[in-house]
Parts: structure tokens; sequence; C-alpha cells
């Protein structure tokens, strides 16, 4: 059965409006074992306004992506995060335009040719039937070939790249280039190369812009419309320990995409149990702060960019069980021992997914000493 399209939404939801707009993808009962409270409330834009008496200097960061062409740790805005502006790279979807930046991909050879974070449990995203689109990418400069994009049953924002050689002219859909490969004017070359290219503008839709900026979630991921004529894009900059900047650019939990202002990528919702994804714990009570919802900096397991780490989140939230005791954390490590002791409280996605889990899109193109300090 084909999954309804459900539109991105430029305001924060409230709990009925999210309820009926998830009411397309999924079954009132399941949708309501799988609405997070902690994220839908975002009641207080002080909580998520904390800063540090002193921010890390630009200086100190060190940028992964080579299409980074701006950023800063710390911007002028109410919300406690900062902002980085990619180059937008331009392709065809069903011979659409379709407009995406380019973050991260499995082999260390291309990453490294294409000023990209070096991720190889992206590799591991062809094991999942669905789990990578294709992308077709021509020598002589013609824009890309995408397989799938936002608003489809089968998105994903990781391709595998197939080479061209021979010249794309008018080559604008799948259909085209392999018809093309097949009266042999074109020769395609499979690679086992998987990328993480997020989209931002694509037929009918795009990423919505955050005009206030008090919440991490709410408005959208943009600070500003993607510009298509210089070519640009500015994302909300994000922070989570071990100093790692992130972007959010797409979910597997479908219904709950439009809450947080994103698309959803119903093919990355295997990608956890491949291997092909990083832990990330989330905080959903204690310490008031910036993370995603209203306290502290979430925590990955690894450092972005490192061998062990992903940009997908397998998401998991920790409860403290007292939250007047609750301390900073800054590692896994702290996190496990205090969940073996009983002093926090794990669940699998959030307190309100019932044990299922889900995956969101967090590319991290900039690394940076964490500066959160407990107010």
């Amino acid at each position: 059965m084909t999954q309804p399209r459900v539109p991105l939404l430029r305001h924060p939801l409230s709990r009925r409006h999210f309820l009926q707009a998830s009411a397309a993808t999924m079954g009132a009962a399941a949708l309501a074992g799988l609405l997070p409270r902690t994220l839908l409330a975002q009641a207080d834009p002080a909580a998520f306004q904390v800063t540090s008496p002193n921010p890390t200097p630009d200086s100190q960061a060190t940028v992964l992506v080579d299409d980074v062409l701006d950023f800063r740790l710390r911007g002028d805005f109410a919300w406690n995060g900062g902002w980085v502006q990619f180059r937008l790279h331009e392709g065809r979807l069903d011979g659409d335009p379709i407009w995406f930046i380019r973050t991260d991909a499995s082999d260390q050879t291309f990453a490294a040719d294409e000023g990209l974070v070096f991720v190889p449990l992206l590799a591991l995203a062809r094991s999942v039937e669905g789990g990578t689109g294709r992308i077709y990418l021509f020598d002589d400069g013609t824009p890309a070939v995408l397989s799938t994009g936002p608003g489809r049953e089968d998105f994903t924002p990781l391709y595998e790249v197939i080479n061209v050689s021979g010249g794309g002219s008018g080559l604008d859909s799948v259909a085209a280039v392999e018809e093309a490969a097949a009266a042999g004017t074109i020769t395609l070359e499979a690679t086992p190369v998987v990328v993480n290219y997020p989209a931002v503008k694509w037929p009918g839709d795009e990423l919505p812009v955050d005009t206030v900026v008090e919440l991490p979630l709410a408005g959208g991921p943009l600070l500003e419309a993607p510009d298509i004529e210089a070519g640009t894009v500015t994302f909300k900059l994000h922070q989570c320990y071990p100093e790692s900047r992130y972007i959010i650019t797409d979910t597997s939990a479908v219904p709950m995409a439009p809450m947080m202002s994103i698309p959803g990528s119903p093919a990355t919702a295997g990608l956890a149990a491949a291997g092909a994804a990083s832990t990330i714990t989330v905080f959903g009570n204690g310490l008031t702060g910036p993370g995603a919802m209203g306290f502290q900096p979430g925590i990955f397991r690894e450092k972005a960019g490192e061998p062990a780490w992903s940009p997908l989140w397998d998401h998991f939230t920790v409860l403290w069980s007292d939250p007047s005791a609750a301390t900073l954390l800054a590692t896994q490590a702290e996190v496990n021992e205090l969940v073996q002791s009983g002093a926090l409280e794990l669940f699998v996605g959030t307190p309100d997914t019932g044990g299922q889990g889900f995956v969101v899109n967090c590319p991290a193109p900039i690394t940076a000493p964490n500066d959160f300090v407990v107010g």
C-alpha cells in the first residue's frame, strides 16, 4: 500500500495537529504509542536559551566537510546554537530539479577526493533491502540523477554511486539513463560507494526555515531559504558530546517527521539493525540545556569523524530517576554506568515510542570543544 505524502509543516505542532498530520501514515492506535510527549511539549523556549559564559571560539573548530562555506559555533539568536552554510548541489529526479548537500561517504578514497566525512558504517546500508537509492554521477558535469527523494515511500538520503561515462546530455531520470545504457551510448560503472546526500529542495517542497530560532527542532532545520542562484544553504548547527556539531535532515520516524520539521525517510528504518547507525543518547529530564528535548546536550557513542561513528542516529532517551540529582554527563560510558546503577532509565526511541526505535540523519560537518556548562 502506497503511503500518502505528508507535507512538511512550517510551524511547531500542537498535539492535535500532529495527530491530524500523522493519521495519513499510521492507524490511531499505533500512533498513540509513538507520540514523543517530551518533544511535542517544548513548552518553555527559555529552557533552550542556555548560554555558556565562554563559548568555544570558531578558531578552535575543525571543519570535516569541504562543502562547508562558512559557520559560527554560536549564532546571534535566542537558541543556544550556531549555524553552518553549505554549498548546494543540483541533481535531477524524474526530470525535475532536486538540490542536496554532500556530507559523508563509505569509501575512504572517495571521501578524501570529494572532501566528505569517511564513514565506513554506511557500507552496511547495502545489506538492507531498499536501504540505499542510486545516484548517477556523469563525467561531463551533467547534474547527477537520483533514484528517489523526499515524499516517496522508498526515500533514503543514502545512495550507491554509479559512475556514468560517455556524457549525460538530456539524461534527467533513471529511466533515461538506463535506456541510454541499453542503447550503448553511455557506460555505467556500479561501485560499492555509499554516500549521504541529504535533500534540501525537491519537486514540490523544501526544508522549512525557522524564522524565530528559539527552539532546536521547531520551525525547521534551516535559517535561510536555499539560495539556488548562489548555490548555498544555511542550517542550524547543534552540539552534542563528544565535541560534535551536527545538523538535522530527515528521520525514519515518518509520523514524527512533520513535528521535527524534516522529511521522513522510511527506507532508513532498518539501518540501525544492520549496524549502519551509531548510538545517540538524548536526555528527557535533568539539567536544563540546548539539547533536543530541552536538557543537556546529547551524547554520541563516538566523536564525529571517528571510524565507528555514523551520522545516522540510533535514537535512545534516558530519564533521571531523581531529576534533582542530575549531573552533567559527557560520555556513553558514564551513561551506561548510571543506567546499570538505576540512576538513569534507558528507553529505545523515546519514553513514548513503546520500545520502537528510529533513526535520525544528523550529519556532523564540524567538530569543536563542547562549551555547555551547568547554569
